[in-house]
């Protein structure tokens, strides 16, 4: 099997474990408005960013549309005090990113998150060195679930959108990969998230065996 033109990563809980830094300034955010934050909240902020997760917040917290970016603004304050305490790559995260990097294949990261979030977040885990490009929501017109982030990814790295693999864990994410023209592979931070036929596989890690032969790697050894 032949390698993809480019391999692109989603950051918050694909590779990067930074999706608890935001599940718990979500919840505290929530707490602050008087509510218990629960799954269903989650899988509706999953992936989000921008205005589209400020219109969530505002609606979830039952809250005038226009205070939506305030809201934003108070999470972000809150994620940012939760990333003080570190953060760590996702199993397997590593270990595939340099078998990539052995194979010569080029890799991005593409995140919904704001880039201050993302500059500290990959520094603190140690990964930044592995991405020939990291794309954020700040750097095009619109963020997920729009294909421009991946597009812009593609961009950068000088290669066709459709001869890239996205790794994904969000459906926004999903979506604007295959938006993009990507093959989409996925690996769901929730079992109950509904990815709306956007994804081509699902595989339980970046670890997973079968993920490895679908990129056309041989297999690596675990961290």
């Amino acid at each position: 099997m032949s390698l993809p033109a480019a391999v692109i990563f989603d950051n918050d809980g694909l590779t990067l474990d930074s999706e608890e830094l935001w599940t718990q300034s979500e919840q505290k955010l929530f707490a602050a408005h008087g509510i218990e934050f629960n799954d269903e909240h989650k899988i509706a902020l999953l992936g989000n960013s921008g205005p589209h997760a400020a219109t969530i917040l505002a609606r979830e917290l039952g809250r005038p549309d226009e205070e939506g970016p305030a809201l934003v603004e108070e999470m972000n304050r809150l994620v940012y005090v939760a990333l003080e305490s570190g953060c760590e790559p996702m199993p397997g995260a590593v270990a595939l990113l340099t078998a990539l990097a052995d194979a010569g294949v080029p890799v991005a990261l593409c995140s919904n998150s704001p880039r201050p979030f993302v500059d500290r977040a990959i520094a603190a885990a140690e990964v930044e060195h592995f991405f020939g490009t990291i794309v954020t929501a700040e750097d095009v017109p619109h963020g997920k679930p729009a294909p421009d982030p991946y597009l812009e990814a593609a961009r950068r790295l000088g290669v066709d959108a459709a001869g890239c693999v996205a790794l994904e864990d969000s459906p926004p994410g999903a979506a604007s990969a295959a938006a993009a023209g990507m093959t989409v592979y996925v690996i769901p931070s929730f079992a109950d998230a509904d990815f709306a036929g956007a994804e081509d596989q699902v595989f339980s890690s970046l670890g997973d065996p079968a993920l490895l032969a679908a990129i056309g790697l041989a297999t690596i050894q675990p961290e």
